[in-house]
């Protein structure tokens, strides 16, 4: 069986949960409590030790010779212990871990089928990316809400493979969702290092438990890619690969500086106290992107680099925005911008860009003195799942990264450079476009109407925040 007939099996599962009653947006969370376990036995069956065993008691072979309700009550008490375990990085996996399931008759099918996989072929293809791939399968189903978690495979191999990571890097990605860059990352310098094996023992020590960190906001996210990582044989430090907290607050100041920087920041606006609360930038802004943009480039070591995917609004907002941008081209060397087609992310109406940037200094000014546009937006198709993205969309674009365009004044072509002083004649504005687009036209590559009132409420809502910060400063309403 392939990795794809299996996470189709897998998925099929969820037909079980429903019976339960389990809402969609619960169903991998429900099916990974359980299926973690298997897979750790799998693991360990197969010789591949995880070095974060569970205890015995909470064990597959434990769960599944058990019926009807004794089943059902020692498979809570299981979550139960494993969130109390003695292993820190076992408990942060199963934090305030609980199943909904009520009848036992469902979790026996639940157990039934997931030992009818075939996990040989499983195993032959890596726990970890079959992981990966009921992950992306959850993203892809528009119901479950997953999809803000998950950015196309296809556009993160890209990133890493134009930002090639080496061994002894330090990779961060701020809001890492279930992990797929810092994933990606370690799965390319495994490769260009036999599996780490041409490494020394204290580099291999290094690459497991020091080289990668990430933060992520939501306690459920943050379960699901700590298993990941996991599987993966990334196990980070007592707190694992990934931490929990916000980025934007306190904790993320405590992130430390790193080589390499990639992420997705979450889109939308900040809701629920999620908004930037950081004392340490030196742009106050209530826009969640343009606070990510900070953090990174002060989060990245001098001469270290950056990818980062950010909403069309990022590169054109005036005001505090252009600030920023000012201040990411001074300290930076911004040198190439991918602008991505739209539809690939799961707010559809949503354009978005790839910022390719190197840090050069805190203190430096005048960093970036052009900056390569590559239009990879313009006559594109409507991406989907009757036209998947994959990476040869990404070939000629590679192809071109790092070299300078032939002829940059090419109006037709895909690929120009602009410099810092055309760029700073448009108040600093990167949203940056010459192609005609015999789409743009075309009703159903229009926002949905929400997506269209959300933007409208971002930027009205962080207009009133600076308003208010203004006011503020003038004395004219209390702290």
């Amino acid at each position: 069986m392939s990795n794809n007939e299996i996470v189709q099996k897998l998925w099929n599962l969820c037909d079980v949960l429903r019976d339960d009653g389990i809402n969609y947006s619960d169903y991998v969370t429900e099916l990974v409590l359980l299926l973690f376990i298997k897979m750790e036995y799998e693991n360990a069956q197969s010789g591949v030790m995880l070095g974060h065993k569970l205890p015995e008691g909470a064990r597959w072979p434990d769960i599944e010779k058990l019926s009807g309700v004794n089943l059902l009550n020692h498979y809570r008490a299981t979550l139960l212990d494993l969130s109390q375990s003695t292993d820190p990085l076992i408990s942060a996996i199963y934090a305030d871990a609980q199943t909904r399931l009520k009848e036992p008759r469902h979790l026996e099918q639940l157990i039934k089928s997931i030992d009818g996989i075939d996990w040989y072929s499983a195993q032959r293809d890596g726990l970890g990316d079959l992981y990966e791939g009921l992950l992306e399968k959850n993203a892809s189903e528009t119901k479950s809400g997953a999809g803000q978690y998950f950015t196309p495979r296809p556009l993160i191999d890209c990133i890493v493979a134009l930002i090639n990571p080496q061994a002894g890097e330090t990779v961060q990605d701020p809001a890492a969702g279930t992990a797929g860059f810092l994933i990606a990352a370690d799965a390319w310098i495994k490769s260009k290092t036999d599996n780490y094996y041409d490494l020394s023992e204290k580099q291999r020590e290094f690459q497991r438990n020091k080289a990668f960190i990430g933060m992520e906001l939501v306690p459920g996210t943050r379960r699901l890619a700590l298993m990941n990582c996991l599987l993966h044989g990334m196990e980070g430090d007592a707190e694992g690969v990934i931490h929990l907290g916000n980025t934007l607050g306190n904790a993320g100041s405590s992130l430390p500086k790193s080589d390499i920087i990639l992420s997705n920041p979450p889109f939308g606006t900040a809701k629920g106290g999620g908004g930037p609360t950081r004392d340490d930038f030196t742009h106050s802004t209530s826009n969640k992107q343009l606070a990510f943009v900070q953090h990174i480039y002060r989060h990245l070591k001098d001469g270290g680099r950056a990818a980062v995917v950010l909403p069309d609004n990022v590169l054109f907002e005036a005001g505090v925005g252009a600030d920023i941008r000012r201040d990411l081209m001074d300290k930076c060397n911004l040198h190439t911008i991918l602008r991505l087609p739209t539809g690939i992310f799961y707010a559809q109406g949503v354009k978005t860009n790839v910022l390719f940037f190197d840090k050069v200094s805190q203190h430096a000014t005048g960093s970036t003195q052009e900056v390569r546009v590559y239009d990879l937006r313009a006559n594109m198709p409507r991406f989907g799942k009757r036209t998947p993205l994959t990476r040869a969309h990404f070939a000629d674009f590679e192809q071109c990264y790092g070299q300078p365009p032939k002829n940059h004044e090419n109006e037709t072509s895909r690929y120009r450079s602009f410099s810092r002083e055309w760029i700073r004649e448009r108040a600093d504005s990167l949203d940056i476009a010459w192609l005609k687009d015999d789409n743009a036209e075309d009703a159903a590559d229009l926002p949905e109407p929400a997506v269209l009132a959300q933007e409208a409420m971002g930027e009205l809502e962080g207009a009133l925040a600076e308003l208010q910060a203004i006011l503020k400063e003038l004395g004219e309403v209390e702290e």
